[in-house]
């Protein structure tokens, strides 16, 4: 049996009926392959500080029923994957790391108390829906003392071997703090957006002082203290293709990967943004590491269905180019989605605190049709034909398919499938998302 749901502008999860066939000479223009590749790990999104202040202004029924909505296994989303910043991310309330005492390379004064407040019940409520739930975490920055400038949004973390080793060791205490906590961070990535000097918290790095901090310090600590948690090469914000010279692949995937001593203690690679340049030249090089597409690109708060078909040609693009998870940003903001720095942005849901109303936004329906159809373990599944370039596939552990399909037009499309030499019919809705789903 075959299910087709559709959403778009005027119609949210509506069931598609098959049109009768026709004899066009044209043939089918979606052809599924029996070819199967990369298994997906999941899907899911990044907790930030705004979004729980959002959340705590709701009526406690209305905050469950988001959460409900967004993680539990029999819920809309069902998300699996989360990321979490080290420290202030771009959408914490202010900036802050947890040890701002200056020549603490022991880490003394080492804390995580701040993110007892907004931050840890957010997670917390979302491992007691998905205990099994795959965490991440990125810095924006590193502790201002630890940085060429003392300031968060500038500068880069000293070269010298005490900067360096303190450095690790702060990553050590935020897994082993969070551990504490009941809540284990499976990966680190060591820098968010390695490629950018922002207005927000950040940290620029180079490949090589990746290569040198990932190989001489934190590969080496972790694997001294049995540290349990992977080190990813992420999050990556590189190339600008014909904008920025030194960002290319080579200038850090492939030149950190390349060294042996470097690439033994890395899992995979987070790339995000401009990141989407490099993917496929990563994942082809080496196909033997794990690759998440860790941060949505975000939009500009206005949440509209244009910017959403365009979220789904960013889904299409990471996920036919070999990624293993895919990370939206903001799952909740604040109506507007302004930033502590003034950017406003998308998110899937947005919460009106004064009037404690909650609206659901075009892209979460995007990750819907996404992350509750594709199973952990799902294997992609290559397509062809003339519809191609606007459908992804995966075949579930279950063995069920799912065939997610974008009008980005005005008008309706034929889908003309062919499937295990059947072929099918179906009337794709103008400007539309579409789940074609076989038991």
């Amino acid at each position: 049996m075959i299910h087709v749901i559709s959403s778009g502008k005027d119609h949210i999860w509506q069931t598609q009926k098959a049109c009768p066939l026709t004899s066009d000479e044209q043939g089918p223009n979606l052809i599924v392959s029996q070819q199967r590749g990369r298994a997906i790990e999941g899907f899911g999104g990044c907790f930030n500080e705004l979004g729980m202040i959002a959340l705590a202004s709701l009526k406690p029924e209305q905050r469950e029923a988001i959460f409900d909505q967004l993680f539990a296994p029999d819920g809309e989303c069902q998300l699996t994957l989360g990321r979490l910043p080290i420290g202030a991310s771009d959408y914490a309330k202010s900036w802050y790391s947890y040890n701002e005492h200056e020549d603490d390379y022991s880490m003394a004064h080492f804390s995580i108390e701040r993110d007892r407040r907004w931050l840890m019940p957010y997670v917390q409520a979302a491992l007691a829906r998905q205990p099994k739930m795959t965490l991440f975490a990125s810095p924006w920055s590193p502790p201002t003392w630890l940085k060429t400038h003392q300031a968060y949004n500038f500068g880069r973390l000293k070269s010298d071997a005490q900067t360096q080793r303190a450095y690790a060791l702060y990553f050590q205490k935020y897994i082993e703090a969070y551990q504490q906590e009941g809540i284990t961070v499976q990966q680190i990535h060591v820098q968010n957006e390695v490629a950018a000097d922002q207005k927000f918290p950040s940290c620029v790095w180079s490949g090589e002082q990746l290569r040198i901090f990932i190989r001489d310090y934190l590969g080496p600590l972790f694997a001294a203290e049995n540290i349990d948690s992977e080190i990813w090469l992420g999050t990556i914000n590189a190339p600008n293709f014909m904008e920025e010279v030194g960002q290319d692949y080579d200038d850090y995937a492939g030149y950190v990967l390349n060294d042996r001593e470097a690439y033994q203690y890395i899992k995979g690679v987070g790339y995000q943004w401009a990141g989407k340049n490099a993917i496929q030249r990563t994942t082809m090089s080496y196909p033997e590491l794990r690759y998440y597409q860790t941060e949505n690109e975000c939009g500009d708060g206005e949440n509209s269905w244009p910017y959403a078909h365009y979220v789904f040609s960013l889904f299409r693009h990471y996920l036919v180019n070999g990624v293993n998870g895919y990370c939206y940003w903001n799952m909740v903001l604040p109506k507007g989605g302004e930033s502590t720095w003034g950017w406003r942005q998308n998110s899937m849901i947005s919460v009106d605190m004064e009037n404690q109303q909650v609206m659901i936004n075009p892209e979460y329906h995007v990750m819907r049709h996404f992350s509750h159809f594709i199973k952990p373990g799902a294997r992609y599944v290559p397509l062809s034909g003339h519809l191609s370039g606007n459908a992804v596939a995966f075949c579930n552990p279950d063995g069920s398919l799912v065939l997610n399909l974008n009008n980005p037009y005005n008008e309706p499309r034929l889908l003309d499938l062919e499937l295990d030499s059947h072929r099918y019919q179906y009337q794709l809705p103008p400007c539309s998302i579409t789940s074609v789903v076989t038991e």
